[in-house]
């Protein structure tokens, strides 16, 4: 029995695993910007099946105030390989579901060249965060009512009353 490739199979069936059960959103697109891998997270995160969102621009998920930025950006990135943004760089943007609803999503994005060439496309791994979010913006609204009431029951007190 030859077990020369076991360790390459061994880890090409951990990548399978990682990428069908990862709960974050996995997603390829090519270089120009068309989706070509789905993961079932990302099929959870936005409500897009693999067979609807491959195949599709990214644009499927991108609010329209924000796509030609993108599709800028993006573009810039695949002529010249180069993106402003490091390895491993956690990004924070609104993104869109299935049902057009807004979410916001954190994400890392992975630049992918073949050996010595220019980009082929770029890999991203995606986190809805949007009750995180929310949390936050009701903190923060609580947060300056306090301050605001605070202030009030200080002057009320300076002027002795």
């Amino acid at each position: 029995m030859n077990h020369d490739n076991e360790p390459g199979r061994i880890i090409d069936k951990l990548g399978a695993a990682i990428l069908a059960a990862a709960a974050d959103g996995i997603l390829l697109a090519d270089r120009d910007g068309i989706i070509r891998f789905w993961n079932p997270g990302a099929v959870r995160i936005f409500g897009f099946s693999a067979e609807e969102a491959i195949g599709q621009s990214l644009d499927l998920i991108i609010p329209n105030g924000l796509r030609a930025r993108h599709t800028e950006g993006y573009r810039r990135v695949m002529q010249t390989g180069e993106t402003r943004y490091g390895s491993g760089d956690l990004l924070a943007v609104p993104a869109l579901t299935k049902d057009g609803s807004q979410i916001s999503v954190e994400f890392t994005i992975v630049p992918m060249s073949a050996a010595g060439s220019r980009p082929i496309g770029m890999a991203a791994i995606l986190r809805d965060v949007t009750s995180r979010f929310n949390e936050m913006r009701t903190l923060r609204r609580r947060v300056t009512e306090l301050e605001k009431s605070a202030m009030t029951a200080v002057r009320v007190d300076e002027a002795g009353q």
